[in-house]
């Protein structure tokens, strides 16, 4: 106890230190594993903004920096126990560093955790005692191997792992580890309820063809970057028309929810006009990734000024749209002469392109306009084809 008392003291006296130095000065400090505390120190970095009160906590360790950068932020894990039932036992079958086991242990009967690494199960008994997380158990294992041994499961929870040989990130569902398309219908075996969070990259309707009994999709965003997809199948469903959820964690204590169908985007017809009007909307990242293009528009009575664009107007102002809302200053033409111009007139502004040919960086080069400051400029193609920039500003 007094030595993870005295290794506390001494990570946080050099919380801020450049940690290349402190290893090559290890034999000032006798005593101190010096290369450990320079691991606690880097995953602690990595979740200062991603795990508020984790971070806060000097008792926790971290049995490595990549579970840092892969585990779930405390947002996103403590929207997924919307997702579960206070009575149910949820088997998380990729422990990792145990943020989603612990957050559900916080609303749920009871809680498995299942991690094949030895150093990160040690590390998971530590954290979820000093968390007072009396209702998780850890199992060191492949989960695959541990399905027979536990019992009574209503939920299971897995994060395949997504980087292939060489340590190279992988999207597509049968790259990951483990294959969901096989393991699934295995789970189901076990449990009437099976949790899947997948990469933010992978395809929806892809992923939708590969798995049975989908009945939700939730689609999450922190900051409008798009950070998981969660699939949630259940066993006795046919999966023909899950419901997706849009989510955006914004700095507001509640979040932007967008939920609609596929069926109902396959059979809305959106109005697409091509004028600019009064007001400019720019979804979140969420709805973009979902791909909720025409449903967002009818239910914000909103007009497209494209197929593709993906922008939208209107001469009112509509509020609780669930992304970034503009007022429109001023239309441009876009042509060469006006993009060299256009930075005596603009010098400074963010820019994005939405269905344009040039991308952002591209803009910035033949525009010369510097990034930032309180302008928003869009660079769009309009319904006849017409390129164009809007010229807004934040309402």
């Amino acid at each position: 106890m007094e030595q993870i008392e005295e290794l506390s003291r001494f990570i946080k006296e050099h919380a801020s230190d450049d940690l290349n130095r402190l290893l090559l000065s290890a034999s000032r400090y006798p005593g101190i594993d010096i290369p450990f505390v320079v691991d606690q120190l880097k995953a602690r970095r990595q979740i200062k903004d991603k795990l508020p009160s984790w971070y806060q906590n000097d008792q926790l360790v971290f049995p490595a920096k990549i579970a840092a950068e892969q585990c779930s932020s405390e947002q996103t894990a403590l929207y997924k126990q919307r997702l579960v039932e206070p009575q149910a036992h949820v088997c998380d079958l990729t422990g990792g560093l145990g943020i989603d086991s612990y957050f559900f242990s916080r609303k749920v009967r009871q809680v498995t955790y299942i991690e094949r690494f030895p150093a990160y199960c040690e590390a998971a008994i530590h954290n979820f005692k000093v968390l007072g997380a009396s209702n998780i158990t850890v199992l060191n294992g492949d989960s695959t191997e541990l399905l027979d041994k536990i019992d009574g499961i209503d939920v299971f929870y897995i994060d395949p792992a997504r980087r292939g040989e060489g340590n190279k990130r992988v999207f597509a569902l049968r790259d990951c580890e483990p294959d969901l398309t096989r393991l699934v219908p295995v789970l189901f075996n076990h449990a009437p309820k099976v949790i899947a969070k997948l990469s933010p990259m992978a395809d929806i309707h892809m992923t939708l063809d590969l798995l049975p009994g989908v009945t939700a999709i939730q689609v999450l965003s922190v900051k409008n970057e798009c950070k998981e997809l969660l699939f949630v199948l259940e066993r006795e469903s046919t999966g023909t028309n899950p419901r997706i959820c849009c989510v955006n964690f914004t700095s507001e204590e509640e979040p932007e929810l967008f939920a609609f169908s596929l069926e109902e985007e396959r059979e809305t017809v959106a109005s697409i006009q091509g004028e600019v009007k009064r007001y400019l909307y720019e979804p979140n990242a969420s709805i973009l990734k979902a791909g909720a293009f025409k449903a967002v528009a009818t239910r914000f009575g909103l007009s497209k000024l494209h197929v593709s664009s993906h922008l939208y107007t209107s001469d009112e102002v509509v509020t609780g749209f669930p992304g970034r809302s503009f007022a429109v200053d001023e239309v441009i033409s876009f042509t060469n002469k006006q993009c060299k111009n256009l930075s005596r007139l603009i010098p400074q502004a963010n820019i994005t392109a939405r269905n344009f040919p040039l991308s952002v960086d591209e803009l910035r080069k033949r525009t010369k306009i510097a990034d930032g400051g309180n302008i928003y400029l869009f660079a769009t193609t309009l319904k006849d084809g017409d390129k164009i920039f809007i010229k807004t500003h934040k309402i």
